[in-house]
């Protein structure tokens, strides 16, 4: 491949995901990681693509044109059925637990719910930090990382190190999709961390509204076999939740009742 394609494929790549590492830009022009530093040295050069270099990685830097995975709209979506999956998934949470927190707009809503049980919170979250910024119960860890700008997130080989040092209780994290065979996100970068996450944490949770049911995306995070709660709504499709179920995996609609 030529120089100019490669990149032009690279800063296209960036368009449209805003962060990717070395080794995942390499993967997409088949390059050498070596290759591919020096390619984003004279990308960020020209000031006008938003292309800047980062530890073990690149980002683009012009804002994106707002879209469906902005945390902000997600925030405003179904929001009821949210707000009861957020209480259902609270319930769940013990007194003085140490917790995970991932990205993502039902994941914020269960943090706001949490102050009270005094948890240890490790999150790559802004938001989710933000929200405890004053809080004299909940002590929150933050990881290290690039912020991806549309979810408000720390991203990157700094944000996985931090989560795969630590051993937690719980995890609670989101999706974009679900099916039988796993659980789906849509970014390289997200779906690396969150496998961490998986990994650092005694019993992991997933809060995946209905409309996530039966949707695939970019790459699976992880098999139902690493999923002990799923919390959804009553639209869930009734044949996927009972197929998730013979799985073994317990499948709570945010209005039944909630075991104690």
């Amino acid at each position: 491949m030529q120089t100019e394609e490669r990149r032009r494929r690279i800063s296209d790549y960036l368009r449209r995901e805003e962060f990717a590492s070395l080794e995942e830009l390499a993967q997409q022009v088949a390059a050498s990681v070596s290759t591919v530093r020096r390619d984003l040295i004279a990308l960020e050069a020209n000031d006008g693509n938003g292309i800047r270099r980062t530890h073990g990685g690149a980002r683009l830097v012009v804002p994106p044109k707002v879209d469906d995975y902005a945390f902000a709209f997600h925030r405003s979506q179904e929001s009821d059925e949210k707000e009861r999956m957020a209480v259902a998934c609270a319930a769940r949470v013990g007194r003085r637990q140490t917790l995970i927190l991932d990205a993502g707009s039902t994941v914020f809503r269960v943090a706001a719910h949490l102050e009270k049980m005094e948890p240890q919170i490790f999150t790559n979250s802004i938001p989710v930090a933000n929200l405890f910024a004053s809080s004299s119960q909940a002590e929150v860890i933050i990881s290290g990382g690039v912020v991806y700008p549309r979810l408000g997130v720390l991203v990157g080989p700094l944000a996985e190190r931090a989560f795969s040092e630590i051993h937690v209780d719980l995890a609670i994290m989101g999706g974009s999709g679900i099916t039988a065979e796993g659980i789906y996100n849509s970014h390289a970068l997200l779906i690396g961390i969150q496998r961490t996450m998986i990994g650092a944490a005694g019993k992991v949770i997933f809060c995946l509204d209905h409309t996530k049911f039966g949707h695939k995306s970019m790459a699976r995070v992880c098999g139902l076999d690493e999923v002990d709660c799923i919390i959804t709504d009553q639209r869930a499709p009734a044949d996927l939740v009972a197929a998730i179920r013979g799985q073994g995996v317990e499948v709570i609609l945010a209005e039944e009742t909630i075991p104690t």
